[in-house]
């Protein structure tokens, strides 16, 4: 009888399926997936003037932002230094933010209404080599960045990943007309109307929608955007 039984045990244990293992390959799938999510929530936050340099190091402005987070990643949360890096980060991103609205606007004034965005989407993704007037852009690139305030830095390099929106104007022939609209919405700014309008307390502001103070909903957004942006800077120095 006792034989018996440790047959029948022998005999379940053989026939026990097995679970499972998860597949390598699903798991870097995911993960591959992940990190890639991250990235593209971090360039849509932080509008890269360069997008092409992962490194974020050539040019002045794109390195002093990334410093910035890489700063805020290593400095513990909620503290005064972390609020303190935080709205300088918040003041980067938007200086980046407002350019972008500009030419969103003047793009929906070309009749780029349900477009604009396509057209203004520039990733890490997007390659020199797909641009077919590059030359022509980087023309209408500076004539924007000498003859107009579209850009809000002056004196340095207008950013870089305009050029590609340009191409892509170009190949619409709406890269000379976007240039010529430019010029009337937004003329060169003199020294005397900045020191001007700097004299003047009384001024009324043109606060942008996106421009608001941060709390509630909006807060819990802004702390996920964080913790994505110190996971993809963790995996950048890996």
């Amino acid at each position: 009888m006792a034989e018996r039984r440790s047959f029948y045990r022998f005999l379940c244990c053989c026939c026990r399926e097995e679970a499972p293992e998860k597949s390598p390959l699903i798991s870097d799938t995911l993960l591959y997936f992940d990190r890639e999510v991250k990235r593209r929530r971090a360039e849509e936050a932080n509008l890269w003037n360069e997008p092409q340099d992962v490194s974020h190091t050539e040019r002045d402005d794109d390195r002093e932002l990334y410093n910035l987070l890489q700063k805020r990643s290593r400095t513990r949360r909620g503290s005064e230094g972390y609020r303190r890096l935080s709205f300088d980060i918040s003041a980067h991103r938007q200086i980046r933010r407002d350019v972008k609205d500009r030419w969103k606007v003047l793009l929906e004034n070309l009749g780029f209404y349900s477009e604009a965005d396509s057209l203004l989407s520039v990733t890490s993704n997007t390659s020199y080599n797909s641009m077919r007037n590059p030359t022509e852009a980087r023309r209408l690139l500076s004539l924007l960045s000498e003859e107009t305030s579209i850009f809000e830095q002056p004196g340095l390099a207008p950013p870089e990943r305009y050029l590609f929106v340009l191409d892509r104007l170009i190949l619409l022939d709406m890269g000379t007309e976007f240039v010529s609209i430019a010029r009337r919405f937004y003329p060169p700014e003199t020294l005397e109307s900045v020191e001007k309008e700097s004299a003047e307390p009384g001024t009324a502001v043109l606060v942008s929608p996106g421009w608001q103070e941060v709390g509630d909903g909006g807060e819990k957004e802004e702390e996920c955007s964080e913790v994505d942006e110190e996971s993809f800077l963790d995996n950048l120095t890996q």
